[in-house]
């Protein structure tokens, strides 16, 4: 099963050159490379080496950032991880391979457990009609109970809806509003979270996404449904007024 991470691309992880700084394109890399490995071990797991790694083309501010992570080799104790970055123009949708690589993981042998799991189905599980997007809980995002900090909730869901609304519209999108948000179950530290997010309804000038926020604790597989919303996002021209979408019109997407 692919684990994809998508990020924006914002002046703070950008280089003079106005384009995605090395250093951060490659720490999405080890992160995906990360869950993957965790995720079909379901093991303590740490990054052993990696292969050459060669950036072959930029990613610029305001675009959008896609690292995928799959696991194409298992051995008795490592895995190795298939990563690739790429780079997206939100409103012409056009998307560059900027590299791709191997991640070598390591998750060693405790005690009572047997060999890992063999090399899982290719695309097994990849397409369900959502899209989702993964990341980790750091200690930064907690507060002082070690659980995922609301607020960091709610941006980590907003940016989902974001990503959702603008590769359905294509155009400048804006968050215009929100319904009651019910957080059902805390998200630990070190918990992978995955925000899974579809269009459910496409207007002239706007466009509904529902957006399920997941916790899964690695070393068991235990995943919970811990949020749930939908947010209203709106299409803008250059003076901030609402637009209506290219091909848009007002129908529902999902029944």
């Amino acid at each position: 099963m692919t684990v994809r991470l998508i990020d924006m691309v914002f002046p703070g992880d950008a280089n003079h050159h106005g384009t995605l700084f090395g250093g951060v394109g490659l720490a999405h890399l080890d992160k995906v490379a990360f869950l993957a490995a965790a995720r079909h071990a379901r093991r303590p797991t740490v990054t052993a080496s990696c292969d050459r790694i060669d950036f072959a083309a930029p990613a610029r501010i305001g675009e959008l950032v896609e690292a995928t992570g799959r696991v194409v080799r298992v051995g008795r104790t490592s895995m190795g991880v298939e990563v690739e970055l790429w780079a997206e123009a939100p409103v012409s949708g056009e998307r560059r391979l900027c590299t791709r690589g191997v991640f070598n993981m390591v998750a060693p042998c405790g005690e009572g457990q047997g060999t890992l799991p063999p090399v899982p189905a290719e695309g097994a599980g990849d397409d369900d009609g959502w899209l989702r997007a993964v990341e980790i809980v750091f200690p930064t995002w907690t507060n002082h109970y070690g659980t995922l900090y609301g607020g960091d909730a709610l941006k980590l869901m907003a940016k989902a809806a974001f990503v959702c609304a603008t590769r359905r519209a294509r155009a400048v999108m804006v968050l215009a509003a929100s319904s009651r948000i019910d957080f059902a179950s805390p998200i630990r530290e070190g918990d992978m979270v995955e925000l899974a997010s579809r269009v459910t309804r496409v207007g002239r000038t706007s466009v509904t996404i529902e957006v399920e926020l997941w916790a899964e604790t690695l070393l068991t597989g235990e995943r919970r449904r811990s949020a749930a919303a939908e947010f209203a996002m709106v299409a803008v021209d250059e003076t901030g007024a609402s637009t209506p979408i290219p091909g848009g019109a007002s129908h529902l997407e999902i029944a």
